[in-house]
């Protein structure tokens, strides 16, 4: 819905080509501070559930590989594509979880960033590549 909304459209406007967005009468910062504010509002309702659900947060809940493991679902399923996000999230963890069972964590962890290095350069625009948009 926010996609098809006014804001949306001002946002994918913005992404395109700033200029031709300012160009075309769209406040950028205003646009862009609003993106921010909304994204630091889903950040924070996100890290109370998962305060909620832990009981308990330490520095140790969040490795680097797990943070690379999230930015690369979302690059790989294809930004702003919820079904190739939940995609690369399901095909990523199985294949962790496999290549665990047979190699041990650590090798694991390489060989998916080795993957993950060879399909974002085979296919940059993710598994399901956004309607309208070429890269």
């Amino acid at each position: 819905r926010l996609e098809l909304s006014r804001v949306g459209r001002a946002w994918m406007a913005i992404r395109e080509d700033e200029i031709a967005a300012k160009a075309m009468g769209i406040n950028t910062r205003n646009m862009k501070l609003l993106a921010f504010g909304m994204g630091a509002t889903f950040g924070g309702v996100s890290g109370v559930m998962f305060g909620a659900f832990q009981g308990f947060i330490s520095p140790e809940s969040f490795t680097l590989m797990e943070s690379v493991m999230l930015v690369a679902m979302v690059v790989l399923g294809g930004v702003g594509q919820l079904a190739g996000t939940v995609y690369a999230a399901l095909g990523l963890g199985l294949l962790n979880k496999l290549l665990e069972g047979w190699t041990g964590a650590v090798l694991a962890k390489i060989a998916v960033l080795v993957f993950i290095i060879i399909f974002i350069q085979k296919r940059p625009q993710g598994i399901f590549a956004m309607k309208g948009r070429e890269v």
